[in-house]
């Protein structure tokens, strides 16, 4: 077991193997580095604020936060998050976890592209989330110190390329359901009424982030 900066590191548990095995034989480098970036920047986050949470349903939620985008786990009609929250479910109920846990790694997956809410919830819904708009968004980059940053990018890899990449590998697991990404319905009423309103576009905000690449 690798220590991570402030000693974040992946549970050491048969659990938490058998999770890192199958996300890595299921999804590509990019998200598979991504998903374990997730885990660490979100329990750094939790450390940072104060917030006890169970580790290894952290990492089962970071880890299968992006599965919905791979084919063997998208479905026709649901959201990927809905894909991806499901396949987790499958997955720890075969482990024998309580439905009470499953429900809070399911919850997080399900709502990690779902800004303001997460905050208010389970502290392991809100680390996901956390660890999401970090890695993706560089939303609270400042809020890490370079060592901590650095420490998490050696031992998962942020490729030069990542935003485009990122970027890319949305649209590649979703792009054939194009009805599960409707929006968000108070920016679209804004819009209705106001002509000159400019919604916040996710692309634009990747691409302006702290992060270099």
């Amino acid at each position: 077991m690798s220590l991570m900066a402030g000693g974040m590191a992946i549970p050491d548990s048969k659990l938490a193997r058998e999770i890192t095995e199958l996300v890595r034989d299921t999804e590509t480098p990019l998200l598979f580095h991504h998903s374990s970036r997730v885990y660490h920047f979100g329990a750094l986050a939790g450390k940072h604020r104060g917030l006890k949470f169970d580790p290894e349903l952290l990492y089962a939620g970071a880890m299968f936060h992006d599965m919905g985008l791979t084919s063997r786990h998208s479905s026709p009609t649901e959201r990927f998050e809905v894909d991806g929250a499901n396949a987790a479910r499958d997955f720890l109920r075969g482990h024998g976890i309580s439905e009470t846990e499953i429900d809070i790694v399911w919850t997080a997956i399900a709502l990690h592209t779902t800004p303001g809410i997460p905050p208010h919830m389970h502290p392991v819904i809100a680390l996901v989330t956390a660890g999401v708009e970090m890695d993706v968004l560089g939303l609270t980059y400042h809020e890490y110190s370079d060592t901590e940053r650095e420490a998490v990018v050696n031992a998962h890899p942020r490729p030069e390329r990542f935003k485009e990449d990122i970027i890319q590998a949305f649209y590649d697991g979703i792009w054939h359901k194009s009805d599960t990404t409707f929006g968000n319905v108070k920016a679209d009423v804004i819009a209705d009424k106001e002509p000159g309103f400019r919604r916040g576009n996710f692309c634009d905000v990747i691409r302006g982030s702290a992060w270099r690449g």
